[in-house]
């Protein structure tokens, strides 16, 4: 079996050091909104509900197995990367799974803050053409290309000292934007192979002294690119300029005292969010206006959740089960409603 490096610097940080407050931004909102972003607010009417969770899938942790990030097929199946198997792996709604592709060994990883090679975003093209995140630390970082017959690729390379996360893709435009948690910038990447750019930094993207993880999960929604910051505890959204460069607008803070987020997703066409709290084992819900409450937890089955899905009236959830005494890395599914107003 195989011993995992499991983020050592993180895992042994006091829960207070490694997750700070976040300081308000020069870009931060209406002072309004901003005092209704700090603390979770009272439930409403409108709250989407989550009922029914069950775990459908167990991954084996000493094998590797770590549920990391989530795409979804028009099925309803689960693309899933495991991070340190370095593999993506495709699950139904019965729990059943069947291989899609293994990205290749690499020697000698040396992938800032974790030392081991792994896998971590995915997106999907309405085609079936996988996109993966790999973090190496050697020149085998970057985003690789699965195509339908499984055939794979290196369509871009990254800095080995960068650790790509979360990505999404742009199908219209042809790109994919990606979270960096060590550098601390969000990556355009073109899917023809033309040369990345850094679409957007500052230090809202950023990691601190005390939690080396800055920007981590990341979606396209309502024309901005949406992305967490984990040492900062936040959700940002950062609008996507007209032009054919497509520049980044300023970063806005949309919530706050979100400890440990990790990956989320939205809930339908409002800004409405699902998010993963890595450290604590929770899914939490995020209102448009910031406030935020807990809707799942580790009772529920949930062992430090990476990624959230949303699919017609399903929520998916894996679980890498990194900083748990008892690992049960897995996927788990609930539904998920609208309550009337």
């Amino acid at each position: 079996m195989t011993r995992l490096p499991l983020l050592p610097r993180l895992a042994r940080l006091p829960r207070l050091a490694r997750l700070p407050r976040l300081a308000r931004p020069a870009t931060a909102l209406a002072a309004g909104a901003a005092l209704g972003m700090l603390a979770a607010g009272p439930a409403s009417a409108a709250d989407p509900t989550v009922t029914d969770p069950h775990v459908v899938a167990h991954f084996d942790f000493g094998a590797g197995e770590t549920p990391e990030n989530i795409a979804l097929e028009p099925d309803g199946s689960a693309d899933i990367t495991l991070a340190y198997a370095h593999e993506v792996v495709r699950v139904d709604h019965h729990g059943d799974r069947e291989p899609v592709a293994e990205l290749p060994p690499v020697a000698n990883p040396q992938t800032p803050n974790i030392g081991a090679a792994i896998a971590t975003g995915i997106a999907r093209a309405h085609d079936g053409t996988l996109y993966v995140a790999y973090a190496t630390g050697t020149e085998e970082t970057g985003i690789w290309r699965i195509a339908t017959d499984g055939a794979l690729e290196q369509i871009a390379h990254l800095p080995a000292d960068g650790l790509p996360n979360g990505i999404a893709l742009d199908e219209r435009c042809g790109v994919l934007y990606v979270a960096d948690s060590a550098r601390g910038v969000v990556w355009r990447v073109p899917v023809n192979g033309d040369e990345p750019t850094v679409w957007a930094s500052g230090p809202a993207l950023e990691p601190s002294a005390d939690l080396p993880f800055g920007a981590n999960g990341l979606k396209i929604h309502d024309g901005a690119v949406w992305v967490s910051n984990t040492a900062a505890s936040a959700l940002l959204r950062i609008p996507v300029g007209p032009g054919p460069d497509h520049a980044a607008g300023p970063i806005e803070t949309r919530a706050t005292g979100l400890v440990g987020i990790d990956d989320f997703a939205f809930t339908g066409h409002s800004d409405t969010v699902l998010a993963a709290l890595v450290l604590d084992s929770e899914l939490e819900l995020v209102r448009p206006d910031g406030s935020h409450k807990t809707v799942l937890t580790a009772a529920d089955g949930l062992s430090n959740p990476t990624s959230v899905a949303v699919h017609a009236k399903k929520v998916y959830v894996t679980s890498a089960g990194y900083f748990v005494p008892n690992p049960d890395p897995n996927l788990l599914l609930a539904r998920i409603s609208k309550n009337k107003l």
